[in-house]
């Protein structure tokens, strides 16, 4: 897939076939469109594009909306939309100028004089340009003066699915990973850089990998362990991983670790993907570290079972 961030730069194609949209999470909802756009572009032996806005419109709209956590930052996104087989991304830069875009004017500058669209796929309740005023019926009335069809996927086809990116942050918030997941069509997952910590695991038995905050739009899964994989250098390892405050140490900030299963290295500075399974416990505080230790081995056995059933 190629990546284009400066839509001059967008290539010259013999037949792109274009969708826009935010994709948070690419979730199954958006798949059925991607599914789509790849199938039209195979048909007419074009090109599948799409095109997408970061950071997110929420963020520049309604900047005092501190409350929003994304499934997914714009370098996880890339590589979600790059393993579900897109041809060229267009990342496209949103701002309060890019807002006031009449739909005009978008259609013609972004889809027209730019990419040159072919054909257009949006969802039922697709809506663009400056108030949302852009709308499907406004496309299909004027397709043969923009020199491109438009395909509208059904309401009942993304509506029989049930999905969305609420839904999904909810699941993710409660702990409930599993639903997430289904819903997801793949596994909800976060990466991040490994940093120092105070290396208390390895006087346990249970060595972790701390990993650094990500940005704070991200949306971290609810206090508790969990059954993970973890993807680092090549490879995916089975790991349980920890979200929480430690209480047991009288730990006071919040901290992500991650023990890797059977694992023998230096991770500092590495980047790990950590790829959430189930929720295992919720956190809580035990009376000290030998009573922390047997739940942890406990832990151990029961993210192996879990893994294991995959």
């Amino acid at each position: 897939m190629e990546v284009i961030r400066n839509i001059a730069d967008f290539p010259k194609l013999s037949f792109p076939v274009v969708t826009s949209g935010t994709f948070d999470g690419v979730h199954v909802g958006h798949q059925k469109i991607l599914q789509r756009v790849k199938e039209r572009a195979r048909q007419s032996e074009g090109q599948s594009v799409v095109i997408t806005y970061w950071p997110h419109p929420r963020l520049v709209l309604f900047p005092e909306d501190n409350d929003l956590r994304l499934l997914a930052t714009i370098e996880e996104r890339i590589e979600q939309l790059r393993s579900f087989g897109i041809d060229y991304l267009l990342i496209i830069p949103f701002t309060k100028e890019f807002s006031r875009l009449s739909s005009r004017s978008f259609i013609e500058d972004v889809l027209v004089k730019a990419i040159h669209t072919k054909v257009l796929v949006i969802g039922y309740d697709h809506r663009f340009g400056k108030n949302r005023e852009g709308s499907f019926e406004h496309l299909k009335a004027r397709s043969a003066q923009y020199g491109f069809e438009v395909e509208e996927i059904p309401r009942q086809d993304v509506d029989d699915i049930g999905v969305s990116s609420t839904k999904i942050r909810k699941a993710i918030e409660s702990g409930d990973i599993p639903t997430a997941n289904r819903y997801l069509g793949h596994t909800y997952s976060l990466t991040s850089t490994v940093v120092e910590g105070n290396k208390l695991g390895r006087t346990i038995g249970f060595p972790t990998a701390n990993l650094a905050l990500p940005a704070s739009h991200k949306l971290i899964p609810a206090h508790g362990v969990y059954a993970v994989w973890v993807k680092h250098d090549g490879q995916r390892l089975p790991g349980m991983m920890n979200i929480g405050v430690r209480p047991t140490v009288d730990g006071s900030h919040l901290t992500l670790e991650v023990h890797l299963i059977n694992y023998e290295g230096n991770l500092y500075g590495h980047t790990l993907t950590v790829e959430f399974v189930e929720m295992l416990r919720q956190e809580k505080k035990f009376e000290g570290l030998e009573a922390l230790k047997a739940q942890l081995a406990k832990d151990k056995e029961d993210t192996m079972r879990v893994l294991g059933a995959q």
